[in-house]
């Protein structure tokens, strides 16, 4: 009998084939989005060419220009041309300054990384340690504080917080600089001394709903049989925390911290534009105000195929750290 009952249990699937699988769907999604990206920077009202010249520009200097530029081939050649220089590593030639975007692109790109990394670095400690202190004083003054000041940042839009935090610390104490302007040759403090509003903004915009996430999780592991046999045994509160529940509950907290590092990607945007920060976001804001198609179209491309390879990366962890979810079902 016990042998029917053990056959008839589903097969876990092979872990490379999973994450082959999801590599595949990653790489439909970007296909996807590259459509939605190219149709939507299409239907944007006004005409590139018309925007480089002038207003004053004559309908035969608009003609030439949009012929030298390609705007009068057909959308899917112009699609295909686009999508098949980026899967080559050539990102086109900006409109409005006629150089190539990789290099530019590029060094946007890095400073948006540097941002993140930084914010990544101070959000993750603190949101697991909030989490932690919420759980082991659970119903308590700490426990109440914690909850009203994390639930408060989720609440608080980027835009609002970071022109608080420059109300407050550029502006009355003058302690930092209200706009992040950094350059590869600083030294690596004067860059830290540069992006710590921003990076302010950006810990408290992902804080609050990693910590919240966190507590939660630790909370549904806390309720197991074995943490009362813990406690039994006399093991103080804060050992049963960190050596028993904390591991137990390391699946869904990597999988939140996983996904709000993949939301970082989408609020850096405004960060960058509220603060003057020269990263991606700042870039491709630019862009848009001056028509700057092939810019537009890489940048949105680039933050979006980062959310959804970061969005892969917390699926695999979540699939690593917990084992059940590769049967089928």
């Amino acid at each position: 009998m016990s042998e029917q009952i053990t056959s008839r249990r589903p097969a876990p699937f092979s872990l490379a084939n999973l994450v082959l699988l999801r590599l595949v769907y990653g790489v439909l999604i970007v296909i996807a989005v590259s459509i939605l990206i190219f149709c939507g920077v299409q239907l944007l009202p006004g005409n590139a060419a018309t925007a480089i010249l002038g207003q004053s520009a004559t309908p035969a200097a608009v003609h030439a220009l949009n012929v030298q530029l390609g705007l009068d081939q057909p959308a899917l050649n112009r699609y295909l041309q686009w999508l098949t220089g980026v899967l080559h590593g050539d990102f086109g030639v900006s409109y409005t300054s006629r150089e190539a975007i990789a290099g530019p692109l590029s060094t946007r790109l890095g400073n948006t990384l540097f941002l993140a990394a930084v914010t990544a670095v101070i959000a993750v400690p603190l949101a697991l340690a909030a989490g932690l202190i919420s759980v082991r004083y659970q119903g308590g003054v700490v426990d109440t504080v914690l909850n009203a000041f994390t639930r408060a940042t989720v609440a608080l839009p980027e835009f609002f917080s970071g022109y608080v935090l420059i109300l407050i610390f550029a502006i009355t104490l003058a302690w930092v600089p209200s706009s992040a302007s950094i350059a590869a040759n600083m030294p690596l403090s004067q860059k830290l001394s540069a992006i710590a509003l921003p990076c302010a903004t950006l810990v408290l915009a992902i804080l609050g709903h990693m910590s919240n996430m966190t507590r939660a999780a630790l909370i549904a592991a806390q309720s197991a049989a074995w943490v009362d046999t813990a406690v039994l045994k006399g093991l103080s509160p804060w050992r049963i925390l960190w050596r028993h529940v904390l591991p137990n509950a390391l699946g869904p907290i990597i999988n939140v911290v996983a996904m709000n590092l993949a939301y970082l990607m989408v609020g850096v945007v405004i960060v960058e534009n509220v603060f003057v920060y020269p990263g991606l976001g700042q870039y491709m804001v630019d862009s848009i105000s001056k028509r700057d198609i092939p810019v537009m179209q890489d940048c949105a491309l680039l933050l979006a195929g980062i959310y959804i390879l970061l969005n892969l990366v917390a699926d695999v962890m979540a699939l690593v750290a917990n084992p059940r979810l590769r049967h089928n079902r």
